[in-house]
């Protein structure tokens, strides 16, 4: 899922916010330096701090105070903070005559509020943007991006992109539309031709295709069908297309104009409050875990000596690998005896791997009579108490509380291009397939097809209906296995 820049007013709410922030301290340090008390211990200079925080937003969402906030120099951000600070203090003043409150506050308290506000606003907003800016570069250089373009247009593109002005993007490989035996162009190496690109997108840790040919190249419609069937945003220059199935918009890329396909795409507001929630949600995931550890890891140790928990390389968002943590439920040599297994698999097509029974759980034995007996491995996955330290990627940042479920390696390397859809978004320790059924769902497609619908239809509200529902499933251990 691809993460897409507020658009209007709502581009800037960090930076109403900071103003706002602003405005207040100008408040309150003026009311201190003039009648040395705290302004809000007032009931009177209380609803005047209430009424320039309404004025400040008012004017800044009427009045588009933060257009091209970014591209102002010093100077212009000073003078529009001076003009943005006078059309809020002049409303101000005009309201408290009109309401015959004039004489009720005081007119220096007022006047020093406004020279501070111009002071702590321009300095806030100038220190914000210098931060933004540098985030900004940090980020573009951990996003994995390919290039496919012209052999002619190759070096001047790559320079663009690279540029630190321009965002210094993370470029990990480029196409040629045409072919050459040239191993690398301006340094970057050449990864693919043009008819292998899907398949080498389909592998390899990719979060985003930048391209730049023209569309009557067939091979190129081929290949954003491709992407768009993969879920992998494509960055198209000089938007010049209308196709079905996606998601599309235009925005800036390294100073160009591209237009950006993809499954679903999130606003930055929206992707802070799902961190957010990951975070809180982390932080108390893991303390439970280390809870749960304490309880059960001397039982797992007593009855399958080894360590407690189980690490295990994992697919992430866009094919990035990382590790995955769970309490340990198998037996050590549980991957070894998988292949001996196989054929009880109940996931037809082997792109998962899920069996009735499983010997290789701890506590797991088929008595001499054929009676099955189960112990404190199949309780922890059952109760899912084996997915609590998940929490703690959670918490690093390379799971969500709520997404889809990180494949295996091996099931990774099975996969065609519509099931790495389900690689758009982090993976998450809960998500639509697992309060479906999870294990009951045999079918991969159904798999692939409730974690699609899952990222297309995402919002905070349907997190928060997925984790309600989660939240049933340890005590009825429906679906469980």
């Amino acid at each position: 899922m691809y993460k897409r820049n507020a658009q209007g007013w709502s581009k800037h709410i960090d930076f109403l916010l900071i103003d706002e922030i602003s405005l207040q301290l100008a408040f309150i340090l003026a009311v201190f330096l003039r009648l040395q008390f705290f302004a809000y211990t007032s009931v009177f200079y209380q609803n005047l701090g209430v009424m320039m925080a309404l004025v400040d937003a008012l004017v800044i969402v009427a009045n588009n105070t933060m257009h091209n906030v970014f591209s102002r120099g010093y100077y212009r951000e000073l003078t529009e903070t001076f003009k943005h600070s006078f059309f809020v203090f002049a409303i101000v003043t005009i309201l408290l005559f009109a309401m015959k409150y004039g004489d009720l506050f005081s007119r220096i308290i007022v006047f020093l509020t406004f020279i501070f506000h111009v002071i702590i606003g321009y300095g806030m907003r100038v220190l914000w943007k210098l931060l933004l800016k540098r985030r900004h570069k940090e980020k573009t250089k951990n996003l994995s991006m390919l290039v496919v373009v012209e052999p002619d247009k190759a070096e001047a593109l790559l320079q663009k992109l690279t540029d630190k002005a321009n965002g210094n993007y993370n470029i990990v490989g480029v196409v040629l539309t045409e072919s050459t035996k040239a191993a690398e162009i301006a340094g970057y190496p050449v990864v693919a031709k043009l008819e292998d690109t899907a398949d080498y997108i389909c592998k390899k840790w990719i979060d985003s295709v930048y391209i730049d040919v023209s569309l009557q190249d067939e091979r190129i419609i081929r290949l954003m069908d491709d992407c768009s069937l993969m879920a992998v945003p494509t960055h198209y220059h000089v938007p010049n297309m209308s196709r079905n199935g996606v998601k599309r918009f235009s925005e800036k890329v390294g100073g160009t104009t591209v237009l950006t396909t993809s499954i679903n795409y999130v606003t930055p507001l929206q992707m802070a409050m799902k961190r957010l929630f990951d975070i809180i949600a982390g932080l108390v995931g893991s303390l439970l875990a280390l809870l749960v550890i304490a309880i059960i890891g001397p039982i797992i140790k007593k009855q399958s000596p080894g360590p407690i928990l189980f690490k295990q390389e994992r697919i992430g968002q866009n094919g990035k690998r990382f590790y995955m943590y769970k309490i340990r439920s198998m037996h050590l040599d549980a991957e070894e005896r998988k292949a001996d297994l196989l054929e009880q698999n109940r996931v037809k097509d082997g792109m998962m791997f899920k069996l009735k029974f499983d010997p290789r759980i701890i506590g797991n034995e088929i008595m001499p009579d054929g009676t099955k007996k189960t112990g404190i491995g199949e309780f922890i996955r059952k109760t899912s108490l084996d997915e609590f330290p998940q929490f703690f990627c959670v918490l690093r940042g390379t799971m969500s509380t709520v997404g889809t479920r990180p494949p295996t390696i091996d099931e990774y390397l099975k996969y065609q291009y519509h099931h790495r859809a389900r690689l758009a978004i982090k993976p998450g320790i809960t998500g639509m397939w697992q309060v479906s059924g999870r294990s009951e769902i045999t079918d991969f497609e159904e798999v692939v097809r409730l974690d699609t619908e899952y990222i297309t239809n995402w919002s905070m509200g349907l997190d928060l209906k997925i984790l309600f529902k989660t939240l049933a499933v340890p005590f009825t251990g429906k679906g469980a296995m």
